[in-house]
Formats: structure tokens, sequence, C-alpha cells
């Protein structure tokens, strides 16, 4: 008789065992390609996400690059919105491997001519990171100095990097007709106009994310041959879509392009390894309740419980969970009102039930 190819292997393999009767986070979920030291220089960059992964890998105490520190002058609470205490190089979220792309043919090239410099209210802004400067430069001028400074440090920090961890976050984009460069955000959102004319919504498919994705590496990893690269996906949903579908489905659809890139990657190159935050963090046992009640936003809480998988499987010890930062009152304030609109509204409909 022919032994079933399914009988001994790893209860990991199967969902009763490894998911519905198992410990939540799985113990087993993360088995690391390669290793991972506190000593190893870490570069990230990708979409929202990677902030918090960025974050806890910092308190953790890994060794994450900053080449573009935040200045003295500029409090801690305001360096986000200035587009430092972010990621390793002040380029803001980059959401696709298309923006990645840009970035590194950019930094090591010269970029192709285009709209690049939007204007509201005579200040102007760099269309490629249009939130990192509130209120935007004086001058197009200086938009160009500034994005010339962090072009160095771009090509320093890569430089420098033994691990890149990148979080793939959106397939969709606007782009610019003529060129085919694409923006951080939508023409005419934070500055700039919208113009039909020269804009294009683009929703990239599989194999151009994945055509980018190892554009952007290659050219990497001829620069620094031993960098290695950890991909991980965002579980947060998108804010909106532009395809004509629900956010749901549209939602469903982006993240599922980005974590068939992400596992066909990792299949393809051996550097490559995959972490899956997105899992951990989306999947039926975990439920809603590793979201903010808007069903958007990762609780630090739940944040601090990926990064605790991460580090076990790297460092081979029950490591401290990153620290969990505090809920802002306003925020606990607002959860209870919530709360209390839903209890309301429930016995309203039983009231009427009642009737």
């Amino acid at each position: 008789m022919t032994r079933s190819p399914y009988q001994g292997i790893d209860a990991r393999a199967f969902w009763r065992t490894g998911m519905a009767e198992a410990a939540y986070p799985p113990p087993d979920l993360y088995r690391p390609r390669w290793e991972l030291t506190k000593t190893d220089r870490i570069v990230t960059a990708g979409s929202c996400f990677a902030q918090h992964v960025g974050r806890a890998l910092r308190k953790n105490g890994f060794n994450v690059l900053d080449a573009e520190p935040r200045p003295v002058h500029i409090a801690p609470e305001d360096g986000p919105s200035h587009g430092y205490d972010m990621y390793s190089a002040r380029y803001g979220n980059l959401y696709t491997t298309r923006q990645l792309r840009q970035l590194i043919e950019e930094a090591w090239g010269s970029p192709r001519e285009f709209d690049a410099i939007w204007e509201k209210d005579g200040r102007f802004y760099d269309a490629l990171r249009p939130n990192i400067e509130p209120g935007g430069f004086a001058s197009a001028d200086a938009v160009k100095a500034e994005r010339a400074r962090h072009l160095e440090k771009v090509r320093e920090v890569f430089g420098q990097a033994d691990v890149f961890i990148f979080t793939l976050g959106l397939t969709e984009a606007w782009l610019h007709k003529p060129s085919g460069q694409v923006y951080a955000t939508a023409p005419g959102t934070i500055a700039g106009s919208y113009d039909p004319e020269i804009h294009a919504f683009a929703n990239f498919r599989t194999a151009e994310v994945k055509a980018d994705l190892e554009a952007a590496l290659a050219r990497l990893k001829a620069l620094n041959p031993a960098l290695r690269v950890l991909l991980t996906v965002s579980p947060v949903p998108l804010t909106a879509t532009a395809s004509e579908a629900h956010v749901l489905t549209a939602t469903t659809l982006s993240k599922s392009v980005l974590r068939a890139v992400a596992g066909e990657m990792q299949a393809d190159w051996p550097e490559v390894d995959y972490f899956p935050s997105y899992e951990l963090v989306t999947s039926v046992k975990a439920g809603g309740a590793w979201f903010e009640p808007n069903l958007r936003s990762v609780r630090e809480a739940s944040v601090a419980q990926v990064m605790a998988v991460f580090t076990r499987a790297h460092l081979g010890e029950a490591a401290p969970l990153a620290e969990v930062e505090e809920t802002p009152a306003e925020d606990r304030a607002a959860r209870r009102a919530e709360r209390q609109e839903r209890k309301a509204a429930r016995e309203e409909r039983r009231a009427r039930r009642g009737k």
C-alpha cells in the first residue's frame, strides 16, 4: 500500500495542529532562512507598517541605521511629520515596489524629467515625498537641493547595510503618464493638482510588482553583493481605492498580489526571506482584535507580539516584548464613546423589536 505523503510531516503543516489547537501566535510559524544578529546593520523602508517594524527592532536592541536623523531643533513628537524617525532615510512611505525601484534608479543614476515639484499657496513640495516638510519649501531650488542631499544619504545607507527590510504595502498608485514615474500620493491630495491629461491611476499586476522589486534588488545587490533582504507585507487595509471596486475586495486583491510576489521572491532568491507579519495580524485567529477600532491601525500590543515572534526566531531566546506605547487619553475616550454609541444602538433596536 502506498504511504500517504502527508504521514509523518510536521504538526505545523496541518490546520488543526498548526492553528486551531495551537497557541497564538503559533510557536513554529517562522523559520528564518538566514541568521540575523543585533550587530547586523539594518535598513528599513516600505509602507506605513514598516515604521512599526523599525521602531520595534530598535526597542529590541537591533542595529537599525538612520542616515538622516532628526535635527535637535525638532521635537521627537514632531519627527514623523517632518519625515524623521520613520525609516533609515527620509524617503517617507514607499508604498509600491515601483517607488522603490525609482528611488534606487534615481540614487545611482539620473532621474527622468517630470513634474516632480508641486506648488501650493506659494510653497513647493517634493512630489515623490510630499509630506516630509509641513508647509512645503520656500522655492523649487530648495526642493532640489534637499532632494540631492537625501539621495546622497540613500546611497550611503544602502552601501553600509547588511540587511534590507522592505514592507510591501500597495499595488495602487498614481503616475505621470509622459514619463511613467509614480508619486507617493495622488496629485492634489497634499499639493499640486490633478490633471487627467497627464496623470493616471495604475493598479500594478503581479508580474509588474515582481519585475520592479527584482530590478531594485538586482541594482542593490550589484552595489552590495552581501546584502540580505527580508520582505514583509503590510496588514493595513487600503484607506480608499480608485479601482471602482469595493474597498474590501480592492484590499484583498492588493494584498494577495503582494503576498504572492513575496513568496516567489523567497523561492527564487536565496538571500531573500519572508516574515509573516501580515498573516499574524490578519488571520482568523487574530480577528479584528489586533486592530484599533477603525480596523486599519494595528494596535501597538499587536506589533509587540509580531516582533516577539521575529526576535525569538532570530535570537533563540524569549526576548522581552517591545514596549507598548500608552494609548492617548483622547483615543481611550473616543473608544468609550464609540462603545456607548453601539450599546445605545443595540438597546434602541431591541426596544423597536419589543413594540
